[in-house]
C-alpha cells in the first residue's frame, strides 16, 4: 500500500516552525479565525460573536476527488497539515505546491514534514484528524483497521469524518474514538469538486460540541457554512436525505431533457427556461448545457451518488418511510452503472434513460 505525508506550505519564515524529531508537546503553530457557534453558520458572515485560535496540527486521511482540494485548501491558508493516502501518486499536487516527503525520521529532523507510514502514524501526531474516505467501509478501514486512526488516538485529540456513511458506521467509529479518551465529529459535506476546490462546503456536523467548535476556523477555510445538529448520527442523516433529494432531482431532468428533444423543442431552451424558473437549482443551469452535449466532466462520481440513495433507502426503512421516487432513482443509477458509467459524473444517468428509450423504440 503506497502512502504519503506531507505538510509546511509556502510561508514566512516568522512562522515556520523549528525542527523536530517527535510530535511536540505544545502546538507548532497558532493561527486565528473568526469562530461561530450557532447552529448554522455563515462563514461570510459578518458581527461575529467572538473570535477563537486553532492551535495545532492537522491530519488529513484520503486525497480523492474531494479530499484533495481540501487539503491543499488548509494547507494554502498556513495550516500545519500532514495528509495520507492509499495511492501515493495523489500526494502530487501537494507536493507541487510545496510539500515534500521525507524517508525517515533523520531526513525529517532537518526539515519540517517527515513520512508517515499509516493513519495512525497521522493521529498519532496531530491534534486534530480530518477523513474523507469513499464509503463506509473504507470510513471504518482507515478509522478501525489494523494501523488504522484510531490507534494513535487518545485524550485530547479529535476526529473529523467529513465522509458520507450511513447513522450506523458513523456511530461504530464514534464508539471507537470515544473508547481512546479522545473526542468525535461527524461533518459530511454538501457540495462537489468545484465547491470543494473554492471553499465553499456546507458541513453538517454532529457530535462533540467542543470539538466542533475548536474546529470550526478550519470548517471556516473550507466552507461557506456550517450546521451543527446534535448527536452523532444527525449529521449523517441529514446528508443521506440531502443527496437522496438530489439524485432524485437530476433523474427527473434527465427525463426532462430527453422528452423534450423527443417532442422537438431544444433541450437547451429547456435548461434555460428551468434555471430562470420557481425550480430553478444550481446544479440544472451547471450540469444542462454538458448534459444537452452528451459530457458529463467528474464533479460527483456516480458510483458515489447510487450508494447514496442506496444508503438513504436503507434509513428509511429502519423507521418505516416509504420513499418510492428515490426507490426509482437508485434502479436507474444502478442500471447506468451495468453501463460502466460508475466513474463519470453522477449526471451521466441520463445515459441509462437514453438506452431504456432505445431499448423500448
Amino acid at each position: 500500500m503506497a502512502l504519503c505525508s506531507a505538510f509546511c506550505p509556502r510561508i514566512s519564515t516568522n512562522f515556520r516552525p523549528k525542527p523536530f524529531s517527535s510530535f511536540p508537546s505544545k502546538p507548532l503553530l497558532s493561527l486565528s479565525f473568526k469562530v461561530f457557534s450557532s447552529q448554522a453558520t455563515d462563514a461570510s458572515s459578518q458581527g461575529v460573536p467572538f473570535a477563537d485560535k486553532f492551535s495545532g496540527r492537522v491530519g488529513f486521511l484520503g486525497l480523492g476527488i474531494m479530499g484533495s482540494p481540501m487539503a491543499l485548501n488548509l494547507i494554502k491558508a498556513g495550516c500545519d497539515v500532514i495528509v495520507w493516502n492509499r495511492t501515493k501518486s495523489k500526494c502530487d499536487p501537494l507536493i507541487s505546491l510545496g510539500a515534500n516527503l521525507c524517508a525517515s525520521s533523520a531526513e525529517a529532523a532537518l526539515c519540517c514534514y517527515w513520512y508517515s507510514s499509516s493513519p495512525e502514524e497521522v493521529a498519532a501526531n496531530c491534534d486534530v484528524t480530518f477523513a474523507m474516505l469513499a464509503d463506509p467501509e473504507s470510513a471504518i478501514d482507515v478509522a478501525c483497521g489494523k494501523n488504522g486512526a484510531v490507534s494513535g488516538m487518545g485524550p485530547g485529540k479529535g476526529y473529523v469524518d467529513v465522509s458520507t456513511v450511513d447513522v450506523a458506521t458513523s456511530k461504530l467509529i464514534n464508539e471507537h474514538i470515544k473508547a481512546r479518551g479522545a473526542l468525535f465529529l461527524e461533518a459530511p459535506v454538501s457540495g462537489s469538486k468545484k465547491p470543494a476546490e473554492d471553499g465553499q462546503l456546507i458541513f453538517l456536523t454532529a457530535g462533540d460540541r467542543s470539538l466542533y467548535e475548536l474546529v470550526s476556523p478550519l470548517l471556516d477555510i473550507l466552507g461557506k457554512s456550517r450546521f451543527y445538529l446534535g448527536e452523532v448520527g444527525n449529521g449523517a442523516a441529514m446528508k443521506l436525505v440531502v443527496n437522496m433529494i438530489m439524485g432524485s432531482m437530476m433523474a427527473s431532468f434527465s427525463e426532462g431533457i430527453l422528452l423534450s428533444k423527443k417532442v422537438g423543442l431544444d433541450p437547451s431552451v429547456l435548461v434555460e427556461v428551468v434555471s430562470q424558473g420557481a425550480i430553478s437549482a444550481p446544479m440544472y443551469s451547471l450540469k444542462g448545457p454538458s448534459m444537452v452535449k452528451s459530457q458529463y466532466p467528474t464533479a460527483f462520481p456516480l458510483k458515489h451518488q447510487q450508494k447514496d440513495l442506496r444508503l438513504a433507502l436503507g434509513l428509511a426503512e429502519s423507521v418505516s418511510q416509504s420513499t418510492p421516487i428515490a426507490a426509482a432513482a437508485n434502479e436507474l443509477y444502478k442500471v447506468a452503472k451495468s453501463y460502466g458509467l460508475s466513474d463519470e459524473d453522477f449526471s451521466a444517468v441520463i445515459e441509462a434513460l437514453k438506452a431504456k428509450s432505445q431499448d423500448t423504440a
